[in-house]
């Protein structure tokens, strides 16, 4: 219970919520509307609520009346808002009523009252204008209904004040919510600005009649969605879709003038449920959509990389972070999952060709690609490391360091090709501890998952690749002995396991750590001259991420006993001799060679086919031949129905280099 005096200026569905949601919190709350049978029955609503939250436990049954006894009802707004703390307008989503509203309340208002606007759309700093002491005001976006949902929207206008900003984010913290900070002004937020391309997409899916409204909501319920969006719309009202559409219109794009068949409606009056007709007919509030099969003119990919496109112009915009992006998603529309994770699983590539297939077919602007989507920086964006810069050519684009923040001692280059370069830089002689090992993890894990990088170059900054592990870490007992190397054979292990083809260009020093790093990737390649060697027996120790078990089973028993039993130091043309390694470059020329040969893999073959040959091949010390031999013939199978069999099948057959695409 925070206590407080809260004022909710407009009794309708929202105004309602928004006070009950204040009461719960144990704020002395005011609810104003012109209307005396708007307030009772608001009234009515709010006691029905907590009555149900009583009987599902929420609250105790003896707190219902004391809760209400909390509510004032008024028609004055002056004398309703002059000693409140915080003040929050829910009018209609119309600028000529909220500006009248916010003009009185704020003129009435203490001085260091907040002052809150419930817009879903309009813009704070627009509103602004009519505020007195306009750095108090800020958008207190919730969402319906508002007892229930957890998601507020704070926006902050161009004159609202930090301090102002951080108290609201307080209050609603302690209402129970999860208030997401916007960080710049933008028409939308972020929910609603996320979904208004995918409002615009099917209001021209609708003009253009390539599908009938029920044959599209039923592929949207196929796809495990509640509503399909033309009975979402009916519900919400066609008049407030066509609002919406209207002022996007004016100050986004005017591509969200071009819906004609949301205005018809609207203009013949057929508004929905609230009118008892729109796309629908409706009857006791619920929809009669006519039985239909569902459509195969649209994707679910068509609706998804929309989303996608506009979480990466609001990044760019500086409107708010990936995190809060997807939590805000997540949360106001009610979904598993937001536009962040669904990047994540797809390859800038697709969203980019998607997206421009959209644009053409509907002649659309807004389903253009965002700018880092255009330059293959879709990757960047969704983790966090997007830097606004102006716009470069993508010919004279450099490589860009891709590295996730925070990282101190691994840099990830974007080579191109679908290759990246993971290089650990820590001087001297890049020895691994326990927090290179910890950055090292976080890299193969953010890399996980991304189907744009099909080969991992992995080596050391500088001369050496890595001389071994920090034997300075302090280390109490025994007992955090042996998890230390548990954790490094766990980190190791992820690099015989990503579905990636992972390279270590060993050079200069490669010594136990470091070597035992280089035998957890697929292939080794070295410099003529490195170091390579178990020091390990000389010093007391025995190799302990996964050195003798990987040296054994790559070069045989003897070999491995050789090196680990004499601690002898090999250079990398023996490595090469020994099985060790599979090429030996000049020192001068490795760096360059070893990309050479990493994009020359991502280029070639085949990213799926690749996967599975690897993981056969790395359980096929650790499985009997049969088992081996089935799991074989089951990715055999699994391989027939990718889009790159036909593709490298074509190819052979057109006498052309195969484009694959990684599916």
């Amino acid at each position: 219970m925070n206590g407080g005096r809260a004022t909710v200026i407009g009794a309708g569905e929202m105004g309602h919520g928004i006070a009950e949601v204040f009461l719960l919190g144990g704020y002395e709350v005011t609810l104003v509307d012109v209307s005396e049978q708007a307030l009772k029955r608001a009234k009515a609503l709010i006691e029905d609520s907590l009555k149900r939250f009583a009987e599902r436990g929420k609250i105790r049954t003896e707190d219902v009346n004391s809760i209400l006894s909390k509510l004032r009802l008024s028609t004055d707004l002056e004398s309703s808002v002059s000693g409140s703390d915080i003040i929050i307008e829910a009018v209609p989503e119309k600028i000529e009523i909220k500006a009248e509203v916010l003009s009185r309340a704020s003129k009435a208002a203490r001085p260091d009252a907040i002052i809150g606007t419930n817009t879903s759309n309009i813009r704070i700093t627009e509103l602004s204008r009519y505020v007195s002491g306009p750095g108090r005001f800020l958008g207190t976006h919730f969402f319906n209904p508002p007892v229930i949902m957890k998601l507020v929207e704070l926006v902050k206008g161009e004159l609202t004040e930090d301090a102002v900003l951080d108290r609201a984010y307080e209050i609603m913290k302690g209402l129970g919510k999860e208030p997401i900070k916007v960080l710049k002004d933008t028409p939308g937020f972020i929910v609603n600005r996320v979904s208004a391309p995918e409002l615009l997409f099917f209001c021209l899916v609708a003009d253009r009649g390539l599908a009938k409204p029920e044959e599209v909501d039923a592929f949207a319920r196929s796809q495990g969605l509640p509503m399909g969006p033309y009975e979402l719309m009916d519900f919400v009202g066609l008049d407030v879709v066509y609002d919406s559409l209207e002022y996007y219109a004016k100050t986004l794009s005017p591509d969200y003038a071009k819906c004609r068949t949301i205005g018809e409606l609207v203009k013949q009056g057929r508004l929905g449920k609230k009118s008892g007709m729109g796309f629908y007919e409706w009857e006791g509030g619920r929809a009669k959509i006519p039985p239909a099969k569902e459509t195969d003119k649209i994707g679910l990919l068509d609706v998804l990389v929309l989303e996608v496109n506009e979480a990466v112009k609001l990044i760019e915009e500086g409107v708010a972070g990936p995190d809060d992006i997807e939590t805000a998603v997540k949360l106001g529309l009610n979904r598993p999952f937001g536009p962040i994770t669904v990047a994540k699983s797809l390859t800038n590539d697709e969203v980019k060709s998607k997206l421009e297939e959209l644009s053409k077919t509907f002649e659309c602007e807004v389903f253009k690609p965002a700018k880092s989507i255009q330059m293959g920086k879709l990757r960047d964006v969704i983790e966090g490391r997007y830097v606004q810069q102006a716009e470069v050519k993508e010919a004279a684009r450099p490589a860009a360091p891709a590295s996730p923040s925070g990282f101190k001692f691994i840099r990830i280059e974007n080579l191109g090709d679908h290759v990246v370069r993971v290089l650990i830089d820590r001087p001297k002689r890049n020895f691994l501890s326990p927090e290179v090992i910890d950055e090292l993890d976080r890299a193969i894990e953010s890399m996980w998952n991304d189907r744009d990088i099909w080969v991992m170059l992995l080596t050391g900054a500088g001369d050496d690749f890595s001389a071994g592990a920090d034997l300075s870490t302090y280390i109490s007992d025994a007992m955090q002995f042996i998890e230390f190397s548990r954790k490094g054979e766990r980190v190791f292990r992820k690099l015989a396991e990503i579905p990636k083809v992972t390279i270590a260009e060993m050079k200069g020093y490669v010594l136990g750590g470091g070597f035992e790093l280089a035998l957890a990737c697929d292939i080794r390649v070295t410099t003529k001259d490195a170091v390579i060697g178990f020091p390990e027996t000389t010093l007391g120790l025995i190799p302990g991420w996964g050195g003798t078990q990987r040296l054994a089973k790559l070069a045989g028993m003897n070999t491995a006993l050789w090196l680990i039993l004499t601690g002898r130091r090999i250079s990398g043309e023996e490595a090469v001799k020994l099985g060790i390694a599979s090429l030996a470059f000049d020192r001068a020329t490795a760096d360059e060679e070893a990309i050479r040969l990493a994009k020359e893999i991502a280029t070639n073959n085949a990213p799926i086919a690749e996967a599975l040959a690897k993981r056969l091949v790395n359980k096929a010390a650790e499985v009997p031949m049969d088992v081996g031999l089935e799991w074989e013939s089951t990715a055999f199978g699994i391989l027939f129905n990718t889009e790159d069999l036909k593709e490298g099948i074509s190819s052979l057959f057109q006498k052309r280099k195969p484009k694959y695409r990684g599916r």
